[in-house]
């Protein structure tokens, strides 16, 4: 059945990063740093003294007797990076460029000063992408393939060998480029960049998506408002026109009728004309060109046991009841739930599947609103399926939300679809008898006085 639910079913899934608050990520990154930095450190040899070590860097190597590498002992200046790194990715929304740059900075200094291996170069990482995804793709890089080459050319003036690494005594005891190292790095920062343009285009085609399915659902939104607002331009100018003929011949057909009647009179064709050159000025322009004004009954529960009879020949075992007292109503809560009625007994016929089925009408006439329910035991479709060129679920749901009214439909307990709307009943009713003697008896050709006073 055709649907279209109040608020799109989403599925549970973990926010995006990008929702999340700008502390919670540097948090992560900090611990990783943090405690990867300490297990790297206890697990690296400072040194290569032959009696064996204390552990944390002073020893002959890994526990296992195989050879460690030479490192700095984190002092002061060491942790300080550690904790500056995430801590600058706090800015790397508001100022992704700086931070890359400053992070950048930060982890060059750290593999310098030949602190332990570890995750030292995850904040460059975050900035990284976080630049991309921010658009500035270019300067990432190009500042990152800088970067590489300026490090790599320090190190091949400054190094020593690897077996001196971080025992030298210098401030920068780094060791010199190796291949083995220069493809680390350029694998690690290839890797980072192509994940990071990954993760953009990805954010972009979703961002895309959201877009299109917006514009759509505010297109279907404006066509059915525009279709009401010609119907409901058709009924009011009828009826509105109707009233301004029928009170001009009474004021001149009226002899011997109270004063008070006559000013009654007056003002009812006053009123009506500005109704109908008000109306005329704002919603006029809405009718398409070269469109006419039908006219055929306009639509209405007064027609209701015509569409029941369609329904019916259709294949639909329909099944009708009215309660409440049965009278006038005004003309857009009329039209709307015949409208609903209408569309809930087509979607019955293209979505309820195969076999009988039966259709339970109900309309409620309540003091303040009428209540309009539509139920059937067919197998439906889910609420996600909406047909794009149709008004379906949506469009009846803007019906009433412009009455003022409420809305639900959705699947019943036991098989079935089930649609209900009430609508408040806040307008003047049209008036029955008039209404029939102006559409019912004239034929087309003929013209009402409704007809050649009002359009």
């Amino acid at each position: 059945m055709s649907t279209s639910p109040p608020r799109e079913a989403v599925r549970a899934h973990w926010p995006r990063p990008s929702t999340w608050p700008v502390w919670v990520v540097p948090l992560l990154v900090l611990v990783v740093e943090f405690f990867g930095t300490m297990a790297a450190q206890h697990g690296a040899s400072r040194n290569r003294a032959p009696n064996g070590g204390d552990g944390w860097g002073h020893g002959h190597g890994w526990g296992d007797g195989s050879p460690g590498y030479g490192t700095t002992h984190l002092d002061a200046l060491g942790f300080a990076i550690v904790l500056a790194g995430p801590a600058l990715l706090l800015l790397r929304r508001r100022y992704p460029v700086p931070t890359l740059a400053a992070t950048g900075l930060l982890t060059g200094l750290y593999f310098l000063r030949a602190y332990p291996y570890g995750p030292a170069f995850a904040a460059v990482g975050v900035a990284m992408l976080g630049a991309i995804v921010a658009g500035h793709r270019l300067v990432t890089w190009a500042g990152t393939a800088v970067s590489v080459a300026a490090y790599f050319g320090i190190t091949a003036l400054i190094g020593v060998p690897f077996v001196e690494r971080g025992t030298t005594g210098r401030a920068f005891p780094v060791e010199e480029p190796s291949v083995g190292g220069v493809s680390v790095v350029v694998g690690w920062s290839l890797a980072v960049l192509v994940t990071a343009e990954l993760v953009r285009m990805t954010g972009q085609r979703a961002a895309e998506r959201a877009r299109t399915r917006a514009e759509e659902e505010r297109r279907q939104a404006s066509e059915e408002r525009l279709r009401m607002a010609r119907e409901l331009h058709d009924v009011l100018a009828h009826n509105i026109s109707m009233i301004n003929v029928q009170a001009g011949v009474a004021l001149h057909l009226m002899d011997g009728d109270p004063e008070q009647a006559r000013t009654a009179l007056a003002a009812i064709k006053e009123a009506s004309k500005e109704a109908l050159t008000e109306m005329r000025s704002v919603i006029g322009a809405l009718r398409a060109q070269g469109e006419t004004a039908p006219r055929s009954p306009t639509a209405g529960l007064g027609r209701l046991d015509d569409l029941l009879a369609r329904a019916r020949s259709a294949g639909l075992a329909v099944d009708a009841e009215i309660t409440g007292e049965r009278r006038p109503l005004p003309a857009g809560a009329d039209l709307a739930a015949f409208r609903i009625v209408q569309e809930s007994l087509t979607n019955v016929t293209r979505h309820a599947g195969p076999g009988p089925v039966t259709v339970r009408v109900r309309i409620a006439y309540r003091e303040r609103e009428i209540e309009v329910r539509v139920e059937d035991d067919g197998r439906g479709v889910s609420l996600l399926d909406d047909h794009p060129g149709g008004s379906g679920i949506r469009g009846m749901r803007e019906r009433a939300a412009a009455l003022g009214g409420t809305f639900d439909a959705g699947p019943r307990a036991g098989g079935g679809f089930a649609v209900r709307a009430a609508l408040p009943l806040t307008g003047e009713p049209e008036d029955a008898a008039d209404g029939a003697g102006a559409t019912g008896t004239t034929g087309a050709g003929e013209g009402t006085p409704a007809e050649r006073g009002g359009r």
